[in-house]
Order: C-alpha cells, then sequence, then structure tokens
C-alpha cells in the first residue's frame, strides 16, 4: 500500500495544485462541519458499500447529501447495497472509518472497488477530502480527483446520486 507518502509523492510528481489543512479529528460529518467551516470549498462525505453480488463501491457525496440507498443501486448500476466491514475497508484502502476519502484507491488494486463521484463535485472547482487520515482535508478540483483515480489505474464512475428529501 502506498498511504499518504504516495498519494504525497504523485501530487507533487504531477504537479497537482492543491490547499492542505491540518485539524483535530472527525468521525462524523457532524464533527466535521466545525472544521469545514474555515475550509473553502464543497465538503463531502464518504460511503463504502459492498453490493449482494459481492462488489464494493465507495460513493463521495456532498456532506449535507442524505443518500437514498434503495434507489441508488440503480444510480451507479449495481445490485442491492449495505455498508461493507470495517476489515474491508483496510484490507481493500488501508484506511479506517472515519478516514474514507477517493484518494484511498491509491491503496487499492484496480477493479477491486469501484469510486463514484457525485457529479456535483465532479465538476466543482475545490473538493474537500481526507488525505487518508481524519486530521487533514486537502482541496483538489474534482476534475483532479477523477485524474488521480484513473492514474491510479481506476475508471471511476461520475453519477447523480439520489438523495432522501428532508424530513
Amino acid at each position: 500500500m502506498r498511504g499518504e507518502a504516495g498519494l504525497m509523492a504523485d501530487l507533487g510528481v504531477l504537479a497537482v495544485p492543491f490547499a492542505a489543512y491540518e485539524h483535530e479529528a472527525v468521525f462524523t460529518v457532524a464533527e466535521s462541519d466545525v472544521v469545514n467551516a474555515g475550509i473553502p470549498g464543497a465538503h463531502t462525505k464518504n460511503l463504502f458499500l459492498k453490493d449482494n453480488g459481492g462488489a464494493y463501491w465507495l460513493v463521495t457525496v456532498p456532506s449535507e447529501a442524505r443518500v437514498d440507498l434503495k434507489a441508488l443501486p440503480t444510480a451507479i448500476g449495481s445490485k442491492r447495497v449495505s455498508f461493507g466491514k470495517a476489515d474491508d475497508m483496510d484490507r481493500l484502502l488501508g484506511i479506517t472509518p472515519g478516514s474514507v476519502t477517493p484518494l484511498a484507491a491509491i491503496n487499492a488494486a484496480p477493479g477491486s472497488i469501484t469510486v463514484v463521484l457525485d457529479e456535483g463535485l465532479a465538476a466543482a472547482a475545490t473538493v474537500n477530502v481526507h488525505p487518508l487520515r481524519n486530521t487533514g482535508t486537502l482541496g483538489l478540483s474534482g476534475a483532479t480527483i477523477l485524474d488521480l483515480l484513473r492514474h491510479w489505474g481506476h475508471q471511476p464512475l461520475i453519477a447523480s446520486i439520489p438523495v432522501q428529501e428532508p424530513a
């Protein structure tokens, strides 16, 4: 696994512009909201999922989105999904819950997981994601995140992620 050191090396070699922020550990979107107030750009949350066919998915959406998990499989071309287990996350991506990020695909073998980026984030000038740990944030463009995924041998999916209406 290449880890954060490999990620930072790739950002340098590829001359990728980014902003880096250090902060206290955050484990939930609610905890992130306090940190995010001082960081410009779109903020994210990530869902590590497994479908009933055995395929793994990492879905990145805006932090405020309430994903409709019943409608999601149709939107991404999957079978019924459920949340993946922490040991599978560690085995496939080399990260732990709370540190989930599309950038963890640097550690994943091509074809072992499908990374999905919400279409609004894919078009955003600045998307804030973890650098494989929950004590930091990197601000990158959505296009750059997609380019990095492709650089690491993944074929990211851009999708309109279905959300639940506010209650």
